[in-house]
């Protein structure tokens, strides 16, 4: 039974370290973001999401900018990156999050509900779907 709890334990631990990486924004503060064009908003679900199931008004698409980020990004390594995936139990998300740490990035969040969150919100996406 001790064996069980400290297993349990040990992985309570790492979800927590690795869920608390990148801290989570909401959904209406990545809007207002896209809106003032305040942040650099990244969707990592991959080309065929991005161009066939909409995206974040003003995100760019991982897949197409990953193997150059640094030109995509703004020299201020302050600035606001906001990736995100498909929904609360995607990690691809992590991809372009570490790319842009490993960039020198410090303002990077995750908006956790990810694209599947964001159409049940009604928010709007590009292209319009």
């Amino acid at each position: 039974m001790n064996k069980i709890i400290i297993i349990l334990a040990t992985m309570l631990l790492a979800a927590t370290v690795y869920a608390g990486e990148f801290a989570d924004i909401s959904m209406k503060d990545v809007k207002t973001a896209a809106d003032a064009k305040s942040a650099v908003i990244i969707d990592a679900n991959g080309p065929g999401s991005y161009t066939t199931k909409g995206h974040v008004p003003t995100a760019l698409d991982f897949n197409a900018i990953k193997d150059n980020l640094a030109a995509s990004l703004p020299k201020d390594k302050n600035a606001l990156i906001i990736a995100y995936c498909g929904n609360p139990g995607c990690g691809a998300y992590l991809h372009a999050a570490k790319a842009a740490k490993n960039l020198g990035y410090t303002n990077i969040k995750h908006m956790a509900d990810g694209i599947d969150g964001w159409k049940a919100a009604n928010m709007p996406t590009e292209p319009k779907k």
